[in-house]
């Protein structure tokens, strides 16, 4: 019998703030920023390849912004 070689342990979460700030709420077809999470049309298209220095950065504005919004 062949023994299997361990599995790496995941690697840490990264924090929340990396996380997307969607809230399903999108309009960016004709605005200049989503009403919903307030990220422009770019941020929400090359979110997933932001840094997450990046990803902070925007979080920290849509922040001071009173953004995500949530409907409701």
């Amino acid at each position: 019998m062949t023994a299997k070689p361990p599995v790496p342990d995941s690697p840490p979460r990264a924090s929340s703030t990396a996380d997307s700030p969607c809230v399903a709420v999108c309009s960016t077809l004709f605005d200049d920023i989503c009403r919903g999470c307030g990220r422009t049309a770019m941020e929400v298209a090359n979110w997933v390849m932001l840094s997450d220095e990046e990803k902070q950065a925007v979080w920290q504005r849509i922040r001071a912004q009173g953004y995500p919004r949530r409907k409701g």
